[in-house]
């Protein structure tokens, strides 16, 4: 058996692994509930919970009358925010990465600055947001920026620092504007490192609009998930968490596929 072979059978047998994980967690669950371990007002069957999940995300409507399900608006307003807040992140968060990170007296200089902002969590600045912004969907968007893009500045710093002397060295003697040196060589040399802080901003960037939701009362699933709870409708609950998590799954899983395909180069 060839190093191929052994891969595909290596990655066969890890995703029946994960497969086997999930049914246990999920047989776990419909145990749990329909033996009345735990009462079904706060722990609803696997089959109640899939049914709300089937009638939130209707795309025929009850009567086949068109009209969507309200969870699916519900994923459209929050994966909107997600997107958005990500992708200013990734921006901001870029430019700002490489123009500090390009230069070491500027990283001595806003480094310690850096660090007292980046512990802060963004759920914790929503008041403030809310006190400039007011109860908006801008003020939500900007909060999720805000959380997502530290993941992708800090990436970015780490990054451009890391860039092997003996390039710059090159890019001296070969008379490069620095604006040339970013593009051809700090670039490439930091997109690892971007793209990894672009998978762990996303992930910023969905828990964030999801608390945002709750708190400043926007439509979105963190709204629904939280009037669920309140209204003890917990099929509803579990539907609205489900989503949660096949939103990032999905999301993931296909900016993995995009980080695999970027960084094709650099594989032997």
């Amino acid at each position: 058996m060839n190093g191929n072979d052994r891969g595909r059978v290596g990655f066969v047998m890890n995703r029946l692994g994960s497969l086997a994980v999930l049914s246990a967690l999920i047989a776990l669950w419909w145990m749990a509930s329909n033996a009345g371990w735990v009462s079904r007002v706060f722990l609803p069957t696997p089959q109640a919970t899939f049914a709300s999940l089937l009638e939130g995300l209707n795309l025929t409507g009850p009567n086949g009358n068109g009209d969507h399900g309200e969870l699916l608006a519900f994923t459209q307003a929050t994966v909107g925010r997600m997107v958005q807040g990500w992708l200013l992140a990734s921006l901001f968060g870029v430019l700002l990465g490489a123009a500090i990170g390009v230069s070491p007296a500027v990283r001595a200089w806003v480094q310690p600055t850096l660090e007292f902002i980046r512990p802060l969590p963004a759920s914790a600045l929503l008041p403030l947001a809310i006190s400039i912004f007011g109860l908006n969907p801008g003020m939500v968007l900007f909060v999720v920026a805000f959380g997502a893009m530290w993941p992708v500045l800090l990436a970015t710093v780490h990054g451009f620092a890391a860039v092997e002397p003996r390039l710059s060295e090159v890019a001296r003697c070969l008379q490069m504007s620095r604006a040339a040196f970013v593009w051809k060589m700090g670039l490439p040399n930091a997109m690892p490192d971007i793209l990894a802080g672009m998978r762990l901003a996303l992930t910023i960037a969905l828990i964030v609009a999801v608390v945002g939701e709750m708190i400043a009362s926007q439509s979105g699933l963190g709204q629904a998930i939280l009037l669920a709870a309140r209204a003890f409708r917990a099929s509803d609950l579990f539907a609205g968490i489900a989503l949660l998590g096949l939103i990032g799954f999905a999301s993931n899983a296909l900016l993995a596929l995009a980080e695999k395909r970027l960084l094709r180069w650099q594989q032997p």
